[in-house]
């Protein structure tokens, strides 16, 4: 298949439009280049290998950029236990030890730029109360700008409640559980979206990966990505979501299973209770290179799968108990050819 060139109105540099492409972004300016054809909204697409060579191309190319276009990178990992609680959640600190483990060790985030909330926390503003997790959303968010790389992070409980608002086409707003949510009440997702979300500058990117029950869409994100077991994809619009877009930033979510299902924390990978999420979140990066977001998001898969089977939880991956990883986006782009970085 042929392929299209276009010059890069900002630097000059030639961008190579891909088959099946609706835009390509320089890899040394990051200016959007869109071409004349238009993707359907339910087009699917599937993995080749042309879309491996952008990808690896792309990385290059970020690689020999000087490092003022990296920008800053911050994050907030928060992990509920619920002590005390009948339904306490043994996995919780492992989890955001293990994430933090990842952003410092293999993606260079410093120690600094991270703010950790766990019941071990000897400050008390460190404890995942519903205030204490707001104002962390708000520093996340706080002052960012083009170029800046922020991750949202979270272990717990998560649920459901009747949508009050009219925006979501269950009729269920998805919610996180703080540890005092029995006084202090849930964060719902028109919140999550409100702080950090909306507010994204042009330049910024926000990933959020949330290791919690019913978290398909937890951000309340235009966009969900519907993927079957052959690796075919469509984005999906939640139609029911208004005003829900950034300022121009690029939000990014990536969450335990769908809105009707739920997640576990098992000992199947390590001997130890770990997210199943988290676990393969973290195997997906260590173990592989130039990950796509497509490929992330099937190698998440898998491992989740391969869980099920060990532990004696294997059902068929269509069914409404099977956990699933999703992935939801405030734009859509072709998830293979799109390289994952933090």
């Amino acid at each position: 298949m042929a392929t299209t060139t276009q010059q890069c109105r900002t630097c000059g540099r030639t961008m190579v439009k891909m088959p099946g492409s609706q835009n390509e972004i320089c890899p040394v300016c990051h200016t959007v280049g869109l071409f004349k054809q238009k993707l359907r909204d339910r087009v699917l697409f599937h993995v080749g290998q042309f879309v491996d060579a952008a990808a690896n191309q792309y990385h290059k190319e970020l690689q020999r950029q000087p490092s003022r276009i990296i920008g800053r990178r911050r994050a907030v990992l928060c992990g509920v236990t619920y002590n005390g609680h009948r339904k306490k959640l043994e996995a919780s600190i492992h989890n955001v030890r293990s994430m933090q483990r990842l952003l410092v060790g293999k993606l260079g985030f410093p120690n600094a730029s991270i703010l950790i909330l766990t019941e071990e926390e000897s400050d008390w503003s460190r404890i995942p109360t519903k205030r204490n997790i707001q104002m962390a959303l708000r520093w996340l968010i706080q002052g960012c700008r083009y170029g800046d790389s922020l991750m949202f992070y979270y272990s717990g409980h998560g649920c459901q409640v009747p949508d009050k608002d009219g925006d979501e086409s269950d009729g269920y707003d998805e919610a996180l559980c703080p540890v005092d949510y029995r006084v202090a009440g849930m964060i719902l997702d028109d919140e999550i979206n409100a702080t950090i979300v909306a507010p994204l500058p042009h330049g910024v990117t926000l990933h959020s990966v949330i290791d919690t029950c019913f978290s398909g869409t937890v951000l309340d994100l235009p966009f969900l990505c519907r993927i079957n077991q052959d690796g075919l994809y469509r984005w999906e619009a939640e139609h029911q979501i208004k005003n829900k877009e950034t300022r121009g930033g690029k939000a990014v979510g990536i969450s335990a299973c769908a809105d009707y299902q739920n997640s576990a924390d098992t000992s199947a990978f390590t001997g130890n209770a770990i997210g199943a999420l988290t676990f393969s979140f973290i195997q997906a990066i260590e173990a592989n290179r130039n990950l796509t977001y497509g490929s992330l998001l099937t190698s998440m898969r898998k491992k989740v799968r391969q869980a099920q089977q060990v532990v004696g939880r294997l059902m068929p991956f269509e069914t409404s108990k099977s956990q699933e990883p999703q992935l939801s986006s405030s734009t859509r782009f072709e998830i293979y050819s799109e390289p994952f970085m933090l």
